[in-house]
């Protein structure tokens, strides 16, 4: 009868450490492997660390655009049409160096110039202007306004420039205190920014 109790007591324990052995087996993967959820994961819990990432980015489209070559950027300005429009707001005097240094950059820039009669214009340039004197200084503001043949802007190039008034007699117009000189560099900073829109956007 003893020896019986001890078999029994002995079996009732291997049965209890098997037990313990089989639930151990069950639940270890789940500790390991976090179950893969659908939806969104709370920061700090055991799922946000899982390697999904690998998953997420696999396929994915590239969502940068690689810089034009500049080949690419010259056949592009070699297609274009430049038509200026009368500049509006500056005085005979300051819109003459102006435009004549905005059709020597462009042609540098191997923009073709076309006429105010032109109907095979690609864009529409139309400036305007305004200047103000403050002391011995006189600063030019200009907006440009790009369009498209069939009138719709497309883009929009302004800033300013001051600079030493070459005429300090001049009085009530601020536009007879402007060099050549600071409207020539406003006509090259025009176009290298046309030029700067016409390569983004292609991009």
């Amino acid at each position: 009868m003893r020896r019986s109790h001890v078999t029994t007591v002995s079996l009732l324990v291997a049965l209890a450490v098997a037990s313990c052995t089989n639930a151990k087996d069950v639940l270890e993967p789940s500790a390991i492997t976090p179950p893969a959820t659908s939806g969104p994961v709370a920061p700090g819990s055991t799922a946000a660390t899982a390697p999904a990432p690998a998953t997420t980015t696999a396929g994915a489209p590239a969502t940068t655009t690689p810089p034009l070559t500049s080949a690419q950027s010259a056949a592009i300005l070699a297609k274009t049409r430049l038509q200026i429009a009368p500049i509006v707001g500056a005085s005979v005097e300051a819109a003459t160096p102006l435009t004549a240094e905005l059709q020597t950059r462009a042609r540098q820039r191997g923009i073709t110039l076309a006429g105010s009669a032109d109907q095979t214009a690609t864009h529409v340039l139309k400036g305007y202007f305004s200047a103000i004197s403050e002391g011995k200084d006189t600063t030019v503001i200009y907006v440009w306004d790009v369009y498209d043949p069939s009138g719709n802007r497309l883009h929009r190039i302004n800033g300013q420039m001051k600079a030493p008034s070459v005429n300090s007699g001049a009085g009530a117009d601020s536009w007879k205190g402007v060099s050549p000189a600071t409207m020539q560099a406003i006509a090259d900073q025009t176009i290298d920014q046309f030029a700067a829109f016409l390569g983004g956007k292609a991009g």
